[in-house]
């Protein structure tokens, strides 16, 4: 019944603003009078629990400026994929001539460059190296470096491939992402998964992330926004605006899933990554005591480490609900397959990335947590900024379609990625089924930058392409320069798991023998594999074997090199349950990162952290 009210609100809303707003210039103030009492009482009397009539009409407004800022950008995008060549070239002599009077543009004579060919032949490939210099100056303070304005914020990277690195951050980057991301994703969203029209509100899982200065008084940090830096967007909302306050990430996240917990009639999941989502039902299953007796009293748990006026004013907004209590805990002790579901019947969608690195936990929710709840994993972008949208919410494998206005892209073929000057092609040139690495100029001083993603072609839209995560260079493992990517490594570790009776995915890592030197065991180079698994405490030789067969079956030049005996058998290390949250915290302290943009390496390079692994290991 509450939910056929909300889809009653879409229809009574604008009817309330259009009478309104005739009354107001056509009718005599009694009858204004008397049609907002009417109004107000009808929307009183079909009010979302808990949900005050401004917040209604606050969201309502919210959410159809912004679909229909979608549906433009959808169509404007639409236009652009039937002319790829002129788009992109507009885009690129666009980011030429903004920042021509800067340092860095007159050294490569950006007024020069009048089409894509000349700028190929003046400027060369570039990686971060070539860059960190022109930074370092920017975070002193020297205008007109790299770009012709002063960046909103130095953005550290995840640190995915190894050391975070610092790059900038602009007013048109975070522009490009709203507009040619935010609104066009939610255009789809809104087609694909009619039931989130409902004014009902999401909890979104978000950390407030923590910055430092540089010695020009710029904000260093990760490149992404928090709710509460858009406090007119808070009304969408379960987490109210305190918590944001709150640093501590294990505070924030259960106070995130007990005001979550309160709103029986939630209608979303979102967080950046599909990882962020997994560790909160992980942190549900934990404490799903502790919040429910928070909601039961109407109190907010006594061992959180929080300000007093922060614990003030969000006590203030707590309200004793024994019956959402007992409803909570009836379905708590049922188990948590399917939890999602049956505490919130309402719930329409989880919007999150789950693809690349973030796959694996994309299917353990769906698997288990989040069983007959759709996923839809939106963008496909970087700290560099926004590379594609996912315009196919309900397909199963996760396509992107590159968005030709928000950065020039070039594409080194994958067989000419060690070559000393790789050729590139332009978005027009690429063929499908074929991987290549991209190659970005985007708004914020970056040109012809190698970001490390290998994507594969697999398909077009019109004369764009759309194309699906690969892996990260800095990720391949190769011990005797075999090369073997992430995403092969994980569908073979995937076909493994299947073979070991009971056993479930949580997490892996993978550290090369040379890392840990004579620590590793065997003296031929060899792989060694941590695995958090679920439903097992122990793996017989020959279910370990299993892992390297799989991959041999899958890669024939590892065979290659196992037959020859040039690498050596594959270790299988079982590590204990919450080693992979532990590692998270510490690679996160290392790199300065924060949960929203981390991305759990898959190979580790660093010794200090494969000891780590080693330590947990129990089998």
């Amino acid at each position: 019944m509450m939910q056929t009210y909300q889809r009653y609100l879409w229809i009574i809303l604008p009817c309330f603003i259009a009478l309104l707003a005739v009354t107001i210039t056509c009718a005599p103030p009694g009858s204004l009078l008397l049609l907002c009492l009417c109004c107000m009482a009808l929307l009183w009397k079909i009010k979302v629990k808990d949900r005050s009539i401004s917040s209604l009409l606050a969201q309502y407004v919210a959410v159809k400026a912004v679909c229909l800022l979608g549906n433009r950008q959808r169509n404007r995008l639409e236009a652009d994929t039937r002319d790829i060549h002129r788009v992109q070239e507009e885009t690129l002599l666009k980011r030429l001539q903004k920042h021509s009077d800067t340092v860095y543009g007159k050294q490569y004579e950006f007024t020069s460059i009048k089409d894509t060919k000349t700028f190929q032949q003046h400027h060369p490939i570039t990686d971060y190296d070539h860059y960190e210099k022109f930074v370092e100056r920017v975070a002193k303070g020297e205008q007109n470096v790299l770009i012709s304005e002063k960046p909103l914020i130095l953005a550290m990277t995840s640190g995915t491939s190894g050391s975070s690195r610092m790059l900038l951050s602009t007013k048109d980057t975070n522009t490009e992402f709203f507009l040619q991301g935010v609104t066009v994703c939610l255009d789809a969203m809104r087609q694909a998964f009619p039931a989130t029209d409902c004014l009902q509100k999401t909890l979104k899982i978000f950390y407030s992330p923590i910055f430092r200065q540089s010695e020009a008084g710029i904000p260093i940090g990760p490149n992404s926004s928090t709710p509460a830096s858009s406090k007119h967007m808070l009304h969408l909302y379960t987490t109210p605006a305190p918590v944001y306050q709150v640093l501590n990430e294990r505070d924030a996240l259960y106070l995130h899933l007990l005001f979550g917990l309160k709103d029986r009639y939630l209608g979303m999941l979102e967080s950046n990554f599909s990882s962020t989502v997994f560790y909160a039902f992980r942190a549900l299953q934990e404490h799903w005591k502790d919040l429910v007796v928070d909601v039961e009293v109407g109190m907010i748990n006594s061992g959180l480490n929080l300000k007093a006026d922060v614990r003030r004013a969000l006590e203030k907004l707590m309200k004793p609900d024994p019956e959402r209590a007992a409803e909570l805990t009836a379905q708590f002790e049922e188990g948590f397959e399917g939890i999602a579901h049956r505490i919130w019947p309402h719930l329409h969608l989880v919007l999150t990335v789950d693809s690349g690195s973030n796959q694996i936990y994309g299917e353990m929710l769906r698997q288990h947590y989040c069983k007959a709840v759709p996923f839809y994993s939106p963008f496909y972008a970087a700290t560099e900024g926004l590379i594609g949208v996912n315009l196919w919410p309900q397909q199963e494998s996760r396509q992107y379609l590159l968005c030709p206005r928000s950065m020039f892209c070039e594409f080194i073929p994958e067989e000419d990625l060690d070559s000393e000057r790789p050729k590139t092609l332009l978005m027009g040139q690429l063929q499908e089924g074929h991987n290549y690495e991209l190659l970005v100029t985007n708004a914020s001083g970056l040109f012809r930058y190698r970001i490390g993603d290998v994507v594969k072609v697999v398909g077009f839209h019109n004369q764009c392409p759309k194309v699906e995560f690969q892996y990260r260079r800095g990720q391949m493992l190769s011990v005797r320069g075999e090369k073997v990517s992430e995403s092969l490594f994980l569908g073979a570790l995937k076909r493994a798991v299947t073979q070991w009776p009971g056993a479930k995915l949580i997490d892996y890592s993978c550290v090369e023998s040379g890392v840990l030197g004579s620590a590793s065991g065997i003296a031929q180079p060899h792989y060694l594999v941590f695995v958090e698994l679920k439903g097992v405490r122990n793996l017989s030789e020959e279910q370990r074997y299993k892992l390297d067969h799989c991959l041999q079956e899958d890669s024939d030049i590892y065979r290659s090199f196992r037959m020859k005996g040039s690498i050596g058998p594959m270790g299988v290390q079982l590590v204990r349950e919450g080693t992979f949250q532990e590692l998270k915290d510490r690679l996160m302290a290392f790199s300065r990162t924060s949960s929203n943009t981390f991305k759990m390496q898959r190979v580790i390079r660093r010794r200090e952290f494969a000891d780590f692994l080693l330590q947990r290991a129990f089998s």
